[in-house]
């Protein structure tokens, strides 16, 4: 069951929902799992302008810190396109199931997903740094 803690507002930008609601698709046979957690976050995303989305929420090519709430641990991933993921080098693809569940959260918001095996993991997302046109990374302010 859904509960608000579970799953907070989501915020995305018109680029990266259209971009995402294309490549949602590509995943339904082979992972539907992701595909229907991405679908749902797409649809009840609310989708604003790329200069109107706030510095705090996770967009894509952003640099998300965030804690397991279970296992109190940190990580810090760059949140890309499949084509770009990199798990050694720490770029997270959005179509799997953690990335998809940090698109659109901001600084400070906690959300519930579900792991390939059912199990629920609970992420707070605690820094959100976007990269700069031309290279490098905005820091958070």
């Amino acid at each position: 069951m859904r509960s608000a803690g579970q799953f907070p507002p989501i915020v995305l930008t018109a680029t990266d929902h259209d971009r995402l609601s294309g490549l949602v698709e590509t995943v339904a046979d082979g992972a539907p799992d992701v595909y229907d957690y991405l679908s749902t976050e797409l649809t009840r995303a609310v989708v604003v302008g790329a200069g109107k989305i706030a510095p705090t929420v996770v967009t894509m090519g952003a640099r998300v810190t965030f804690r397991d709430e279970r296992t109190r641990q940190e990580r810090t991933v760059t949140l890309v396109y499949p084509q770009e993921a990199d798990i050694a080098a720490g770029q997270v693809s959005v179509l799997t199931p953690i990335g998809a569940a940090l698109i659109g959260v901001a600084e400070g918001q906690s959300i519930t997903w579900y792991t390939r095996q059912g199990e629920a993991k609970t992420l707070t997302v605690l820094q959100v740094a976007h990269p700069l046109q031309g290279g490098g990374v905005v820091p958070p302010v």
